[in-house]
């Protein structure tokens, strides 16, 4: 605490040393931007309203009912603490600035938001309690445990009215009533809560080798979700929503492509967007659509441990609050991917989360059923001031970080705890994850079962010639003709095709395997379709008869004009999904009349500009110290200037001088322009400077008003 008597608290940011004040700015990080000019401009910004109830929301259950001592004028000593933690808190205060002076003293805008009506004596307070009917005593609890106001009709009659008519509740308007502080005071005492002891988070003890297996196994996950949905979108990209987002259709059919929940699949979107590796583009069919970036591409190349990395610090830093996404807002489904998801604040709630699970021993988890309730409990000491709908995101959070494998059995991971510290946990994961496997095993059934996870290239070729079945310890393949015929579409010959499954299986190729890949490849190209508006050749005279002959070939619109020569009116790109649908399969004969495979394009979005997560740290030292620096020169340059302090004219200095007087109880001599337009000067006591307007006591007047910050021409300090 300041052994000194500063006059105004920009003195008090001068005499501070360049480390107290960069730590100021780091607690505050709204004050640093734009940097101030100087010490004075500081000063002015620490006391603007909106600044100061942020820094409020940070303050922990002691540290907000320290300031409300001071500002009640209340020794803190008489809260139910430690000296030593009573110290801190002080210390925590004055570094926040919402305290200076000697003695320490409350800012303005501080007593104006957390002064609370005085109440009875403190004497007569525990008689008066005593005397309350059970009712009675459980409301003035239940507002005691929650921090809140209550709400109450004040023409009613019963136990509210008779709490306001003892003065153990007092009226703050019409229709809503809070706790006296000499009340706050006697139910902190009466149940024997202390303020410097948080709540106890219920735990169990559970093996750390265990939470990091299961974690592990949700990091995995994560990565072969998002890359099997991306590598879908590059090719089949859904459509963006013109006010932004994806519509419910698509987030659905994401769901059933990854055999996940709606809210899953909204998480690995979300986490993918927000490392940089999915946005809007453009592709042949659609304006906007959502496609993979290009940094999909070079994050493909890294291992899986290093594409898990770069999603959940993406993740960290995400401030999109994705467990609204299927619910409902103002009577509008909520969209994923849309710009309306993001809140200021669920970054700075993920982090104290993550932070009390950071505080729990290895091999230490969240007891099942209390453990969570026992996180909120803290949670709530953590910041009492933030509203209680913020909590309610608490549960979600700890099951994104499940879902990601930064926690596992509601414990946190090793490699989870690198993460938040900002260490590399790469290394730790990579050796948790089973070793990608460069075989599968094939079946007489038509299917083939990967017993791990697969190598990078195979499971791509693999996903080309067979469909996924199931998915889990081991993921099952299986071999059909629509999937072979996919494989030819991307060029493959049935001699790749053969060649593939029998170097890829450990197991005999069994022989329906063979002559489905046969049958297949003997039906593949017997067509020939090309543009006449489109035209078919055969030199399989029977196919043509009986395809003009199919049910469902009206609609093509066919016209045989040669034996071996049918065409049609109807568009090739319109015409080739039409006879893929009657289970045959053309393909399209170029003009010199060569084989051109029709093989899926692959769309991509250009990436947006950003800046490495793991260097914000970095960055944000480097920028504190750049501000103090710019602040210190300040200082000099108006120390150099004669009568430093005595007058300012320009508006940022008349603000800065207005809000020291305040804070100070100092007069000034202003320059008002008044409504006849001439300047007259006006002796002014200031008391608050908030919303473009002075509000002080005026000499002339004998009274407080209020004064128009942009008529004031010039302010001036007397003597």
């Amino acid at each position: 605490m300041s052994t000194t008597a500063p006059r105004t608290l920009a003195d008090q940011f001068r005499s501070w040393p360049d480390a107290r004040l960069s730590a100021l700015l780091e607690s505050r990080p709204d004050l640093a931007t734009p940097a101030p000019h100087d010490s004075a401009q500081l000063a002015a910004r620490v006391v603007v309203k909106a600044s100061v109830l942020r820094a409020l929301d940070s303050l922990d259950a002691l540290e907000l009912g320290t300031l409300r001592a001071l500002v009640q004028d209340t020794d803190p000593a008489r809260l139910p603490a430690t000296s030593e933690a009573v110290a801190r808190a002080l210390e925590r205060l004055e570094t926040l600035a919402l305290v200076w002076g000697s003695p320490t003293r409350p800012v303005l805008v501080v007593g104006e938001v957390l002064r609370l009506p005085a109440g009875p004596p403190p004497e007569e307070v525990p008689g008066l309690l005593d005397a309350l009917a059970p009712a009675a005593r459980a409301i003035l609890d239940h507002l005691d445990e929650t921090g809140a106001d209550g709400r109450w009709s004040g023409g009613a009659s019963g136990h509210t009215a008779d709490l306001v008519a003892a003065g153990l509740l007092a009226r703050t308007d019409e229709r809503h009533v809070t706790l006296p502080w000499s009340v706050r005071l006697a139910l902190a005492a009466d149940r024997g809560r202390r303020l410097d002891e948080p709540p106890t988070l219920a735990t169990s003890e559970r093996a750390q080798s265990l939470v990091d297996r299961t974690a592990a196994g949700a990091a995995f996950e994560l990565v072969r979700r998002t890359e099997l949905l991306l590598d879908r979108w590059g090719t089949h990209p859904p459509a963006a929503l013109k006010a932004g987002g994806l519509g419910v259709r698509d987030l659905r059919a994401a769901a059933a492509l990854l055999h996940v929940d709606i809210d899953v699949a909204a998480l690995v979107m979300e986490t993918a967007w927000a490392a940089g590796l999915l946005d809007q583009g453009m592709s042949d069919d659609l304006d906007s659509a959502w496609l993979p970036t290009d940094a999909f591409d070079a994050w493909q190349l890294g291992s899986t441990s290093q594409r898990w990395a770069t999603l959940a610090r993406a993740w960290l830093v995400n401030p999109r609050l994705v467990s609204a996404v299927g619910g409902r807002v103002a009577d509008k489904p909520v969209n994923a991917l849309s710009p309306d998801l993001a809140r200021s604040w669920q970054v700075e709630l993920r982090s104290d989360v993550l932070a009390e699970l950071a505080h729990l021993r290895g091999g230490e988890a969240l007891a099942a059923g209390t453990g969570v309730a026992s996180l909120h409990e803290r949670m709530r000491w953590r910041r009492p001031r933030r509203p209680a709908f913020r909590l309610n995101q608490v549960d979600p959070t700890l099951a994104e970080a499940a879902l990601l494998g930064v926690t596992g059995l509601d414990g946190l991971s090793t490699f989870g705890r690198q993460l938040i510290t900002g260490d590399d946990p790469t290394e730790v994961l990579h050796q948790l994850l089973p070793e990608p496997v460069d075989h599968v095993l094939l079946q007489a059934d038509l299917t083939a079962i990967a017993p791990g996870p697969l190598e990078q290239e195979l499971a791509r070729k693999l996903a080309l010639v067979a469909d996924v079945e199931s998915r889990g310890g081991a993921t099952v393949y299986r071999f059909a003709a629509t999937s072979v015929r996919r494989a030819f579409d991307a060029g493959w010959s049935a001699a790749e095709v053969h060649d593939f499954v029998s170097s890829t299986s450990r197991t005999p190729v069994p022989q329906s395997l063979t002559y489905l890949v046969d049958d297949v490849s003997r039906r593949f190209g017997t067509l020939r379709a090309g543009h006449a508006e489109s035209f078919l050749r055969s030199d399989d005279e029977t196919a043509l008869t009986e395809l003009l002959h199919a049910p469902g070939a009206e609609a093509l619109r066919l016209r045989r004009i040669a034996p071996t020569v049918v065409i049609s009116d109807v568009p090739l790109g319109t015409l080739l999904p039409r006879l893929r649908d009657l289970g045959l399969a053309p393909v399209v004969e170029a003009v010199d009349g060569t084989v051109r495979v029709a093989r899926p394009d692959v769309f991509r979005a250009r990436s947006r500009r950003r800046s490495p997560t793991a260097a914000t740290g970095v960055r944000s030292v480097a920028h504190t110290t750049a501000v103090v620096t710019a602040i210190r020169a300040g200082d000099r340059s108006a120390a150099s200037r004669p009568h430093r302090g005595a007058s300012a004219s320009s508006p940022t200095d008349v603000i800065a001088m207005l809000r020291q007087a305040a804070e100070a109880n100092e007069q000034l001599v202003i320059g008002y322009v008044g409504n006849d337009g001439t300047v007259a000067e006006r002796m002014v006591s200031p008391e608050r400077v908030e919303g473009g307007r002075l509000t002080a006591y005026d000499e002339r007047s004998d009274s407080s008003r209020t004064f128009a910050i942009h008529r004031i021409t010039a302010v001036s300090r007397q003597g």
